[in-house]
C-alpha cells in the first residue's frame, strides 16, 4: 500500500503550480526547522511581537526601496521631459527654417521670371540694334554685302577715245536713283565719302587707280533696276555718253554679287556725336533769336 500512496503524492506534486509548490515546501520546511528547533533547545518559536517587529523592519526597508525607485523614476521623467523639450525646439527650428526657405525660393523664381523678360526685351532690342548696324553698313560701305542685282560693263571706245570719271559718275548716280542698295566699281565699294575722279588718264576711286574694262556691280531688285535706271536723267545721260563717243557697254542681271566693304581708310571715322540726327541738329535760325530775345 505503501507504493500507491507515494506514487499518488508524486503525481499531485507534479501537477502542482510551481509557485504553489515553493511556497507550501517553503512554509514545511520552516515549520519543520522551527520544530528542530525547539526539540534541541526546549524553546518555543519566536514570540508574536518579535514576528512584526520583523514585518515592520521589512516594511520599512521595502518602503525605501519604492522612495527610490520614486526618486529615480522621477528624475528619468525629468532628463526624458527636458529632451522632449529640446527636441520639439528642434523641430520648431527647422520648420521656422523651412519656411524661410521655401520663402527664398519664391522670391528667387519672381526675380528669375522677371531678368527673363528683362533678357527678353533686351535680346530684341540687340536683334533690332544689330538689323539697324547691318543696314546701315550696307548703305554706308562699312560692311560688306550681297544679294542679287546687275552688272554694268563699260570700257574705252575702239578709236582710242578714254572712258572719263565724269562718264562713269552719271551711271553711279543712275543706279542710285534707281534703287540700288550697294555699288562697287572694279571691286571699291562706294561710300558717301568715296570720289570718281581722273588722275592722268587713269580713274581713281576711294584713291585707287582702275584700269578698264571697268565693271559696275549694283545690289538691288534686278526685276526692275534696268528698267528704272533707264528711267533716271542720269540713267539717260550715261547712255547718252555711251552712244557718243562709242564706249562699249552691256549690261546683265545677276542672281548673286557680293561687294566688299570699303577699305578701312575711307570709312574711318575723324569725329562722331552720339545721338539721332534731329538730337545733334542745332537749332534753327528762328529759333536760335528766340532763345537770345530777352523775356
Amino acid at each position: 500500500m505503501a507504493e500507491p500512496v507515494a506514487t499518488t503524492r508524486a503525481a499531485a506534486r507534479a501537477t502542482t503550480p510551481l509557485l504553489t509548490l515553493i511556497t507550501q515546501q517553503s512554509l514545511d520546511e520552516d515549520y519543520q526547522h522551527t520544530a528542530d528547533r525547539r526539540d534541541r533547545t526546549g524553546t518555543a518559536a519566536p514570540s508574536g511581537r518579535r514576528r512584526h517587529l520583523v514585518a515592520a523592519v521589512v516594511v520599512g526597508v521595502f518602503g525605501v526601496l519604492v522612495a527610490v525607485a520614486a526618486v529615480q523614476t522621477s528624475k528619468q521623467e525629468g532628463v526624458a521631459s527636458a529632451g522632449r523639450a529640446t527636441l520639439i525646439s528642434h523641430i520648431d527650428a527647422g520648420r521656422a527654417q523651412l519656411s524661410r526657405l521655401q520663402a527664398r525660393i519664391v522670391s528667387l523664381r519672381e526675380q528669375d521670371l522677371a531678368l527673363q523678360a528683362r533678357l527678353s526685351t533686351v535680346s530684341g532690342s540687340a536683334l533690332d540694334a544689330q538689323t539697324r548696324v547691318q543696314r546701315l553698313q550696307a548703305v554706308t560701305g562699312f560692311g560688306a554685302v550681297q544679294g542679287p542685282g546687275v552688272k554694268v560693263v563699260v570700257t574705252d571706245a575702239p578709236d582710242g577715245t578714254l572712258v572719263a570719271d565724269r562718264d562713269l559718275r552719271p551711271l553711279v548716280n543712275g543706279l542710285w536713283g534707281a534703287g540700288a542698295e550697294a555699288i562697287s566699281v572694279d571691286g571699291q565699294r562706294l561710300t558717301a565719302r568715296s570720289a570718281i575722279r581722273n588722275s592722268g588718264d587713269a580713274i581713281r576711286v576711294n584713291n585707287r587707280s582702275l584700269s578698264p574694262p571697268y565693271v559696275v556691280l549694283a545690289i538691288g531688285d534686278p526685276d526692275t533696276l534696268q528698267a528704272d535706271l533707264m528711267d533716271t536723267t542720269s540713267g539717260l545721260v550715261f547712255r547718252a555718253t555711251a552712244q557718243h563717243f562709242g564706249f562699249p557697254w552691256s549690261m546683265d542681271n545677276v542672281d548673286h554679287v557680293v561687294l566688299p566693304a570699303a577699305p578701312a581708310r575711307v570709312t574711318r571715322l575723324r569725329e562722331v556725336e552720339a545721338g539721332t540726327a534731329a538730337q545733334n541738329r542745332g537749332p534753327t535760325r528762328d529759333q536760335a533769336r528766340d532763345q537770345e530775345a530777352p523775356q
